[in-house]
């Protein structure tokens, strides 16, 4: 039996309830099997349905980890550079303030 046909067979049973009214536990039954019917179509759907999926998505996180940390080394290393210019920038501008040039000479 599939699990089509087993969540077709939960619905039909839950019609034969008291006075048409399933009880809790078959309820919960059919939902339990179409939610789990559900969650295998969509990662069927997305390709993540065979054994090596759990191994793919560690994969796929490992690699995005990197990269975030890459873009965060990158936005440091564009501060600190930054900072130094401007540092760099500011001690020549004094420098020229205060005639020091002159007695590089």
């Amino acid at each position: 039996m599939d699990e089509d046909e087993a969540l077709a067979r939960l619905i039909a049973l839950a019609g034969t309830g008291v006075a048409g009214v399933p009880d809790a536990a078959l309820l919960r039954a059919v939902v339990e099997e179409a939610s789990e019917l559900g969650a295998r179509r969509a990662l069927a759907r997305l390709g993540l349905a065979d054994e090596a999926a759990r191994d793919d998505i560690g994969d796929l996180r490992q690699l995005l980890g990197a990269w975030r940390d890459a873009k965060k080394s990158v936005w440091a290393a564009v501060v600190d550079w930054a900072v130094r210019g401007m540092l760099a920038l500011l001690v020549v501008g004094l420098a020229m303030k205060l005639g020091l040039p002159g007695l590089l000479k």
